[in-house]
């Protein structure tokens, strides 16, 4: 079912700068390819939401661990690392 959107002069010209640049050979193309891209980032944010929520669940169960701990076991791991310094 074909639609009919208004861009806007800015999203407008930056179609045309991407079919003029060879990338894409119309503009429903661009517009597919920016849907992905945004449909990806979507999908991102609601698992790092998931994720998120997960973390907040545990804490609030008191499943914690104290930064301090954290830090000082990754000061160690990063100690033991290589000298990679030139």
């Amino acid at each position: 079912m074909p639609s009919s959107y208004t861009l806007g002069r800015h999203f407008e010209e930056f179609i045309q700068s991407q079919l003029h640049g060879g990338r894409y050979n119309n503009a429903s193309e661009v517009v597919r390819d920016a849907l992905r891209l945004l449909e990806a980032r979507e999908r991102r944010l609601a698992a790092l939401d998931a994720v998120l929520d997960n973390a907040i669940a545990a804490a609030d169960a008191g499943h914690v661990v104290d930064a301090q701990i954290v830090f000082d076991e990754l000061d160690a791991e990063l100690a033991s690392l290589p000298d990679t310094s030139f």
